[in-house]
């Protein structure tokens, strides 16, 4: 006999969340770091180098490239990337032109999770067990405090802070996967928007880099809704056949199918596994408790869709040799199963939660100001020696804006500690509030606070000034091998024309630029005469030579 459902929740506890300070925490989260700072170094760099090269007309569109070498990159996110440079050039910034898109893309994520668990909380089989006498929680309000939850547990997952605020074509599949699971969830309350949802979900993952995981996704999907007992689902059945076939066929006329696939050996399993445990916090232990309390409803809609996600994404991350940004697809579906988690957490488990999170971000937020009131008074001293020692040539900038926003998310982040450990134990949502908002609020300091120091040491900008004391504006510059971020930087910053294809060396460029990690510096090449050697102020290990072309006797 299959046991009751495990939700008991009254009607108190099922009020929602309240709008305008929910708003105001998405906002905190979604808007720090999108003006006043560089592309950062790596993927950040690089896909918004190619994004600019193309709105700039310095590469096709089909064919992206950097330095004259083809990249391997997804086509769908670099040209909407491109697309808002190219439209907004003359009077925004290339580089916050390209993170508006990215912006928007992780707001509809946020927006599309709610939705998604706000449909699934709504199915009968995830609603919770009625009273004898009554006073249980209303189907529609149980779902929005559900929904609540799962925001709240999306924004406090750690491993989405950082990539989910980068201009890489990751972001625009981790909302094409929120996109597809929030049309299986939506499949019988929204018939028309949830067929547009899938058609247009699946396509776009699959044009954003990841057809592979669009191909098991979409498998997924067809097995759930296959097995429905809803004939609304089960006929949906058939869209998700459609949007697969159409995913399949762009993916093959972008040249998206490409085997990324890189084995796992033994000693990597280590490693993989505090990726996992940290990545994923704290929406994991949630999930690990829903699918245990919910363990005889596991074939019903309310599990099995974001089961999906979950499942192709640490499947992705297990083949791809434990890449973090194939995890990042996973997080949406892991913030759903965390949220039906809460009508069924214990009191002592959700206190555990409020105080760890009060503990750890307040902290956190602490040091953040501790230093920056080193940094800009000298007191205490070693905090300010030490980002001196750490980020040689760095001035301390002050921001009276900067410092007005930090102040009032640290009084909102005292006022929701305050409210917290007071008497509001009904609210479903209760246990994921100081978590998100911490998250939110240690990401408001440091790119308010910190982000001088911060773009000072992630930007490419301090060393291409360097270079520029040795290369001359517009000239030719043969950088052979060089990393797709450095040659972004070049050609972007220093406006230089650079060749970066093997045996660039051997062309016409007046000036040759090497890196090496070794020392002493590798010999000269034959032809060119050493011109100087810099590196980036807060990189000890990689040296940047110059070279220029030796001119003959």
């Amino acid at each position: 006999m299959i046991s009751p459902k495990p939700a008991l929740v009254t009607q108190r506890g099922a009020r929602r969340l309240p709008r305008v300070p929910l708003l105001l925490l998405c906002a905190a989260y979604l808007l720090p770091g999108l003006i006043g700072r560089d592309p950062w170094r790596n993927a950040d760099l690089t896909a918004f180098g190619q994004m600019v090269a193309i709105a700039e007309g310095r590469t096709p569109w089909w064919t992206p490239m950097l330095g004259g070498v083809p990249a391997d990159t997804a086509l769908l996110p670099h040209w909407l990337g491109a697309a808002f440079i190219a439209a907004t050039s003359g009077f925004m910034d290339p580089a916050l032109a390209a993170r508006v898109p990215f912006t928007l893309l992780l707001a509809l994520t946020l927006a599309l999770v709610w939705y998604t668990t706000f449909h699934l909380a709504r199915t009968e089989a995830a609603q919770p067990v009625p009273f004898a006498f009554g006073g249980e929680a209303g189907p529609v309000d149980y779902a929005r405090a559900i929904a609540d939850g799962a925001l709240l547990a999306l924004m406090a997952t750690l491993g989405l802070l950082q990539l989910g605020h980068e201009t890489t074509p990751e972001l625009a599949q981790l909302c094409a996967m929120s996109l597809y699971i929030y049309a299986l969830a939506a499949a019988p309350f929204r018939p028309a928007r949830s067929r547009l949802a899938v058609l247009a979900a699946l396509p776009l993952l699959a044009g954003s880099g990841a057809p592979g995981m669009a191909l098991a996704a979409g498998l997924g999907g067809f097995v759930v809704c296959a097995q429905s007992r809803y004939e609304p689902v089960r006929a949906f059945a058939k869209w998700v056949i459609a949007a697969l076939a159409v995913a399949t066929l762009l993916a093959m006329a972008l040249g998206a199918w490409r085997w990324r696939a890189t084995p796992l050996s033994l000693a990597a399993l280590a490693p993989l596994a505090r990726q996992w445990l940290w990545f994923l916090w704290p929406a994991w232990p949630l999930a690990l408790w829903t699918l245990w309390r919910w363990r005889h409803q596991l074939a019903h809609r309310h599990l099995s869709v974001p089961l999906i996600a979950v499942a192709v994404a640490l499947g992705a991350n297990l083949v791809m040799g434990g890449s973090d940004r194939a995890l990042m697809l996973g997080l949406p579906g892991l913030a759903v199963l965390a949220a039906f988690a809460l009508p069924t957490l214990k009191r002592s488990a959700a206190a555990a939660i409020d105080w760890f999170s009060m503990i750890f971000f307040t902290l956190g937020a602490l040091t953040i100001w501790v230093i920056y009131v080193s940094m800009q008074t000298g007191i205490p001293a070693k905090p300010a020696a030490n980002v001196a020692r750490l980020l040689p040539g760095f001035t301390t900038q002050f921001s009276a804006l900067a410092l007005a926003f930090a102040l009032a998310g640290t009084a909102a982040w005292v006022w929701l500690v305050r409210w917290r450990t007071g008497h509001h134990r009904e609210a479903l949502w209760k246990s994921l509030v100081l978590p998100a908002g911490g998250v939110a609020l240690c990401w408001l300091l440091l790119l308010t606070l910190w982000l001088p120091p911060l773009d000072y040491a992630r930007s490419p900008r301090a060393l291409v000034s360097r270079l520029a004391k040795f290369v001359p504006p517009g000239a030719c510059v043969a950088a052979p091998g060089l990393a797709p971020p450095a040659v972004a930087a070049l050609e972007h910053f220093g406006r230089w024309r650079v060749d970066a294809r093997a045996g660039a060396d051997q062309g016409s460029c007046e000036y040759l630029i090497q890196t090496t990690r070794t020392l002493p510096a590798p010999a000269t090449p034959p032809g060119w005469a050493f011109v100087a050697e810099t590196r980036r102020p807060t990189d000890r290990d990689e040296i940047t030579l110059v070279y220029r072309r030796a001119r003959s006797p």
